[in-house]
């Protein structure tokens, strides 16, 4: 048997922006967008023939209002989920993306584990850590 990840949940509180950001900044490409209407929007994106895909989901999609309430309250702190990604161009990628406007958390680092990154959040807060191949 063989277990494969598909794909990972990121919460979003702006559907449009959360889109431009994972498109037009990091380079996912679209590959589903479904409005279910009443303000649910689900968009999966993944890297250029990634099979790993990642679906922007609204905050607390499916909850009650309170816990809703307090998914927000965690996606705005920068605390609910976040992903790591890996390039080939560390720096190269890191300046576009701040040169995007992106919430920069740290600047290219090599780290005491063996791994060189730097991390950034995406609009609604996630963090996402971007590290050399």
């Amino acid at each position: 048997m063989t277990i494969r990840i598909q794909h990972s949940y990121i919460a979003f509180d702006d559907a449009e922006a959360a889109l431009v950001f994972y498109r037009d900044v990091v380079g996912f490409e679209v590959t589903r967008d479904v409005d279910m209407g009443g303000g649910m929007r689900w968009i999966t994106l993944a890297p250029a023939g990634s099979e790993v895909s990642v679906v922007l989901t609204p905050v607390g999609a499916g909850e009650s209002d309170a816990d809703r309430e307090t998914l927000a309250d965690l996606l705005a702190k920068g605390v609910l989920a976040g992903l790591v990604l890996s390039t080939d161009d560390l720096d190269g990628d890191f300046e576009r993306i701040a040169a995007s406007g992106a919430d920069i958390v740290q600047e290219p680092m090599d780290q005491p584990w063996g791994v060189r990154d730097a991390a950034f959040r995406d609009p609604a807060g996630n963090q996402l850590r971007l590290t050399q191949r």
